[in-house]
Order: C-alpha cells, then sequence, then structure tokens
C-alpha cells in the first residue's frame, strides 16, 4: 500500500481512481498492524484497485473529513462514493466476501455497459 500523508492526498486519490481502498491506522495500534497484511493479500488480488494507507495521528485531518473515531478503518471506494467501511476488529473472510462482491459487481456493471455500445 502507498503510504499517503496529507488529506489532500487522499481526497485526490479517491477522485482520481474509480476503485480506491484506504487503510487508516496508527502506529501505535496493534490491531492495526496484525490486521493490515490480512488485509494487504485480500485486496491486493484485485487489479485496477488504488491501495493506500495514512496515520490517523500523523493526518489528524482524517477524523473529521471522514468521521473516524477508532483504526484500524478500512474505506472502498467506487466512482468516488464510498460503498463499504469497517473498523477495527474484523471478520476477515466477511471482509473479503463483501469486497469481492462489491468489486465484481462494480466490473460486471462496466463489462455490460461495454458489450452495449
Amino acid at each position: 500500500m502507498k503510504k499517503l500523508t496529507t488529506i489532500e492526498e487522499v481526497q485526490k486519490n479517491i477522485e482520481e481512481n474509480n476503485l480506491a481502498f484506504i487503510y487508516i491506522g496508527q502506529e501505535n495500534c496493534s490491531v492495526c498492524h496484525g490486521l493490515k497484511p490480512q488485509v494487504e493479500t485480500i485486496m491486493e488480488k484485485y487489479e485496477g484497485v488504488s491501495l493506500v494507507e495514512l496515520d490517523a495521528l500523523e493526518v489528524p485531518e482524517v477524523a473529521e473529513v471522514f468521521n473516524v473515531l477508532t483504526v484500524p478503518v478500512m474505506m472502498l471506494f467506487v466512482e468516488g462514493r464510498e460503498y463499504l467501511r469497517k473498523a477495527r476488529m474484523i471478520n476477515t473472510r466477511d471482509f473479503s466476501q463483501e469486497v469481492d462482491k462489491i468489486i465484481r459487481g462494480y466490473q460486471e456493471m462496466l463489462a455490460g455497459e461495454s458489450d452495449s455500445q
């Protein structure tokens, strides 16, 4: 995951990528460190998804802009809209299934649009 250091970079990433995933953690968060490798493994199997991370202590504006009250927080954006948000302790199997459903649904929608043209 690419580390971003400003809220402007995060917002630009969401605007410029049809599929954008953001992992928000903190250096002093043991849950964040344990969960991040599992989430990376899940997300890296999808092509075309921008994967970024940021530290909530280094970018405190994230709390206000994205209403983040705890860490870690994982958010998936599709065409600039938030489609999935998971926070703190998550079941990685359920998370993987939800991500898969959203991304495959989006890809199928795009394929359907190109078939009809």
